[in-house]
């Protein structure tokens, strides 16, 4: 496996090269999966709380890139995940670091330590951890919500950038994946990922159409029997409707999606009447892991895509990929028989 990822960074590397010298064109032939050595080009969003080792392990081990969350854990925390990671799957997986997180500096090296392959960032900028990454061989794939971000990015040596679109749950930019990606295609010469309402076969096509190498998975994800988010949390994922998502935080400039309950529509009221930030604390504080681990689903924070209108049924995460790449495959067929 050691050498087989070794290969991949390699690949990697010779591809970034050949990427440069001609563009959007050979970064469309491109697929996540080739450059990192996985069955399906897909990365499972790295989200707080519920991102595990156990987790990460299962992603991995059906054929994605799974990611452990650090975003919710601390140091030791960290690195109890990523070794469990290690011994529940032989498979190549990352780590997700916010870059907010107060422990951010130890975390960072935690991950060098521990011969992480991969790393993904978010909420901020990772240009001081680069160079101990580079230095390991890691691929780093941060982020990004924004076409000045990713050029950033790549200026910074970094190999691919995620371009997450409004659509996806948790925290969120304002473009939309479809306006995003493709202009952050056109800005950047390495390889580009598509993220936010992404569920199903269609939408990944779409996302290849628009020049991704592969794609982040997230809200989708959340319904998989193994996603140790509580039954409650899920069952709330099932019955919610194309509509049943909203951002809190856009006035205060800390927006994040969430299924619409009690604590979320009470929250947009006080923030629209004119709350401070420590007014609307209290809505939120411990509200995720209220969601996650204790199933609140009146006062939780259920973080969840627009894609959550789409999801009927709790399935394995094999599974899930399996008819999403079946799926894919089928509306590329459609689409070259009416061609």
């Amino acid at each position: 496996m050691e050498q087989c990822i070794a290969d991949n960074i390699i690949y990697k590397c010779n591809m970034k090269n050949i990427v440069s010298e001609k563009g959007s064109e050979m970064r469309m032939e491109m697929k996540l999966n080739e450059i990192l050595g996985i069955k399906y080009p897909f990365i499972q969003g790295g989200m707080a709380n519920i991102a595990t080792g156990e987790f990460a392990a299962a992603v991995s081990n059906a054929g994605g890139l799974g990611l452990i969350g650090a975003g919710g854990m601390n140091v030791d925390s960290l690195r109890e995940n990523i070794r469990k990671c290690k011994s529940l799957t032989g498979n190549v997986f990352g780590v997700n670091l916010m870059l907010m997180h107060p422990q951010a500096d130890e975390m960072a090296q935690v991950i060098a330590e521990e011969d992480v392959k991969v790393v993904t960032t978010g909420a901020g900028n990772p240009a001081k951890y680069i160079p101990l990454w580079k230095e390991k061989g890691m691929i780093i794939m941060p982020v990004v919500s924004g076409v000045a971000l990713a050029r950033k990015m790549e200026s910074l040596g970094v190999d691919a950038v995620i371009a997450e679109g409004t659509e996806s749950g948790g925290h969120v930019g304002e473009m939309t994946t479809m306006t995003l990606v493709p202009q952050v295609i056109d800005a950047v010469n390495i390889p580009v990922v598509a993220a936010g309402g992404i569920a199903d076969g269609r939408q990944l096509t779409a996302a290849f159409a628009l020049g991704a190498c592969g794609v982040q998975l997230g809200t989708c994800l959340l319904v998989s029997e193994e996603c140790p988010i509580h039954r409650a949390y899920k069952e709330a994922v099932l019955k919610a409707k194309d509509n049943d998502t909203i951002v809190t935080g856009r006035i205060a400039g800390t927006p994040v999606r969430i299924i619409k309950n009690t604590m979320a529509r009470e929250y947009v009221k006080q923030e629209k009447a004119g709350a401070d930030k420590m007014e609307l604390e209290k809505y939120t504080l411990g509200s995720l892991r209220r969601a996650v681990f204790e199933g609140d689903v009146k006062t939780g924070s259920l973080m969840a895509g627009q894609a959550v209108g789409q999801l009927k049924e709790i399935k394995p995460v094999k599974q899930i990929f399996e008819e999403m790449y079946s799926e894919y495959e089928l509306t590329v067929k459609r689409l070259g028989q009416e061609q």
